[in-house]
């Protein structure tokens, strides 16, 4: 390999992850304003009124998204793509853990605890599925 490639990759790597997590972000924000523009969510101005339905609800689209932002960051990656996917949840993995520590008298527990829990295996099964579809694509060929 050479010294030229070797940048280029990297940057590459960093770019996948990159587009994986703003995917993921933007799709979990987006659906956010979505609730909260019909009504589902309480207003913004307002104290937030969180039932465990819908927690139970942000978390099936927040994990939704995770596995869509490990597959976009597995079908971006140079090489390894489920180590990219990987990279991404650990990534989530840290900011959930951030997001534990800061929110912790915002609501109940088991809802921060659960996005910690999942960020790893949600972008792990996204990265499978993108290596399964690059399979697919090769063996056609």
């Amino acid at each position: 390999m050479n010294e030229t490639s070797q940048p280029r990759r990297i940057g590459r790597s960093i770019g996948a992850i990159l587009a994986g997590l703003v995917v993921g972000a933007v799709f979990s924000l987006g659906t956010d304003l979505v609730m909260y523009a019909a009504g589902i969510f309480s207003p913004l101005n307002q104290p937030k009124m969180f039932t465990t339905r819908l927690l139970i609800l942000a978390t099936v689209y927040r994990t939704l998204y995770g596995v869509l932002g490990g597959y976009i960051a597995a079908r971006l990656a140079p090489n390894r793509p489920v180590g990219h996917a990987l990279a991404l949840g650990f990534l989530g993995l840290v900011v959930s853990l951030i997001g534990l520590i800061v929110m912790r008298s915002a609501g109940p527990v088991w809802y921060p605890l659960a996005l910690l829990v999942l960020s790893v295996p949600q972008c792990w099964a996204g990265g499978k599925i993108a290596g399964r579809k690059t399979q697919e694509m090769t063996a056609t060929r």
